[in-house]
């Protein structure tokens, strides 16, 4: 009788044992999906965090920029699509290039850092690609002159055949425009960029 009470007593302890080890196992388990969830989650926003903010193409200095700092001037540039405004205060077009950019939450002035910056630079520095014809955004969205809406640059109300090999002069006022806008319309998208206060 003892010797039979004594076998159950240590099967009840081993399957007490048993129990309390699969119990852990098992609460162990759980942690490490929660801490790899959690580190799985803090790469992808540090990830995404980067890519926001360190997206610096061209990488280097321009060709045939002067010493970084040497200058500090400033211009306005207006865009305009189908007459309406591209907004470049997003984060995604501020401050990606020490040498040209646009800063301060700001879309309108241009910051310039650094002499003989052309604003193909900057455009390049924003993924923004453009020729006299064409003006292409980072999500494939493309403005090309064809037989009903063109592509139009104009420098302080002159209108130029192209603004990508441009270094502005400080205070100088840039339009963009991409549409079948009338002589009445444009002059209004120029008295638009005329009317900026730039941020220094």
């Amino acid at each position: 009788m003892g010797k039979k009470y004594r076998e159950e007593r240590d099967q009840e302890r081993e399957s007490f044992y048993e129990k309390r080890q699969k119990q852990q196992f098992k609460y162990k388990a759980v942690g490490l999906g929660i801490l790899a969830g959690i580190i799985a989650v803090l790469a992808i926003s540090s990830y995404n965090f980067y890519e926001l903010t360190s997206q610096t193409t061209p990488k280097g200095v321009p060709p045939g920029a002067g010493p970084l700092g040497g200058i500090h001037i400033h211009a306005g540039l207006l865009t305009m699509i189908y007459d309406q405004q591209f907004d470049y205060s997003s984060l995604a077009y501020q401050l990606k290039s020490p040498y040209i950019h646009f800063e301060k939450d700001n879309g309108e002035t241009v910051h310039m850092h650094a002499a003989n910056v052309t604003l193909g630079f900057l455009f390049d520095s924003l993924h923004i690609g453009f020729t006299d014809k064409c003006f292409a955004f980072p999500d494939k969205r493309e403005f090309c002159t064809d037989n009903k809406y063109t592509l139009k640059f104009f420098i302080n109300h002159h209108q130029v055949p192209s603004i990508r090999n441009y270094v502005f002069k400080a205070n100088d006022r840039i339009l963009i425009s991409y549409g079948n806008e009338n002589e009445t319309q444009i002059n209004e998208q120029l008295a638009r960029v005329d009317a900026y206060k730039l941020i220094t």
